[in-house]
């Protein structure tokens, strides 16, 4: 059976053309997903690459060969700083275009010398690399999405494997002139190994784009804008079912005479001083608990394995840290207290909403009692 080239390139170049209107779209939507543009140049270059093929197969010239090795060998480069790009870690263009330009080299030299059979085993040796560093790329950051970065890393190593193959026959063959494209088995199913993965990648791809933006859009819904901290939506939906234990301890804390300093300084003063308030619980409580604004003035922190008296210690830090705080505005440098009540879960297990209830209530006995100051509540029995 005869394999009509010029029918698969000509499919090929179709499919990426396809594509890569779809990922300028994308891109149009995401402009600050940097990889999705990086990517289509990739594509819009195995494009070129595949028409320009197809006139190397009608006329073997060394110079259009070159043309075409150099088009492959910097659309697998954008394609790997692509993934790069992905993962956040990208080296500059520069790099990458170095690369490129150490890679054209190695391939065309031979060709240009006259040893094209020499030329294509460096051309299909340095793709196989190529695309299996781009496949590992997305591997190592497979944390992110483990289903489609697995299936998108498969893709890649079976391209890779394509390009492999048909080194390995060209080497076998030790042909180092060949005077034309070479055709044989290992080429057919590289093809159509490009032709059928394009297709899963590009699926792929896309498909993790989205998801990745559908994430950004859920963390930006779940997050304070103002402090970067969890909002009243996201504290609510981590514990409402969390049973709360006596070792887990909620702590409310309210700005003390916000309203104030809103009407005598204004609200980009505010906006401070909740910032300011947000970087303190940042610092304080970490990764070790969970800090959240819960609206305007109010602030609740989720802390586990604690006992009450470093339940007292945690809050005194947050109080006495702020308190001690200067916060430059436009008005000037400002100070601020808070005040804190802080509650306990009970034995057989409280609700989060009744704990922050409880909290909620010894925080407004601190308020009567002078502020800038920390209430615990009655007992470790929230209710």
């Amino acid at each position: 059976m005869t394999v009509d080239y010029n029918s698969l390139l000509i499919a090929l170049g179709i499919c990426g053309a396809c594509l890569l209107v779809t990922i300028v779209m994308s891109w149009m939507l995401a402009r600050s997903e940097h990889f999705l543009l990086t990517w289509a140049i990739g594509v819009a270059l195995i494009v070129a690459y595949s028409l320009v093929y197809t006139r190397y197969l009608a006329s073997p010239n060394r110079w259009i060969g070159a043309i075409c090795f150099a088009i492959l060998m910097f659309a697998l480069v954008a394609l790997v700083h692509a993934a790069a790009q992905f993962r956040s870690v990208a080296k500059p263009l520069w790099f990458a275009f170095a690369v490129g330009s150490i890679a054209t080299a190695v391939t065309t030299l031979p060709l240009l010398l006259g040893y094209d059979g020499l030329g294509f085993i460096a051309l299909n040796l340095a793709a196989a690399g190529l695309l299996a560093t781009t496949g590992w790329q997305y591997w190592r950051g497979r944390e992110e999405a483990p289903g489609p970065i697995m299936a998108l890393t498969i893709l890649y190593g079976i391209l890779s494997a394509g390009f492999l193959l048909c080194a390995g026959v060209l080497i076998v063959e030790g042909r180092m002139v060949l005077g034309a494209a070479p055709r044989n088995w290992a080429e057919d199913v590289s093809l159509g190994l490009n032709l059928a993965a394009m297709t899963g990648i590009g699926a792929l791809s896309l498909a993790l784009n989205h998801w990745r933006a559908a994430a950004m859009h859920r963390r930006e819904a779940m997050t304070d804008a103002l402090t970067g901290l969890m909002n009243r939506r996201a504290v609510f939906e981590q514990f409402e079912s969390t049973p709360f234990g006596p070792a887990m301890a909620v702590l409310a804390c309210d700005l003390d005479g916000f309203k104030s300093i809103n009407d005598r300084y204004g609200h980009a003063a505010g906006d401070a001083v909740i910032k300011g308030f947000g970087a303190v619980l940042r610092k304080i409580v970490g990764e070790q608990g969970c800090a959240a604004r819960l609206g305007g003035e109010e602030f609740a922190v989720v802390m586990a394995g604690l006992t009450p008296g470093a339940g007292q210690e945690l809050a005194e830090r947050i109080r006495s840290t702020f308190a001690a705080q200067i916060i430059q505005t436009d008005a000037g440098p400002l100070r601020c207290t808070v005040s804190v009540g802080l509650a306990f879960g009970q034995i057989e297990g409280a609700k989060f909403e009744d704990v922050l209830r409880a909290a909620d209530k010894a925080l407004y006995l601190a308020k009567q009692r002078g502020r800038n100051r920390i209430i615990a509540a009655p007992q470790r029995l929230a209710g």
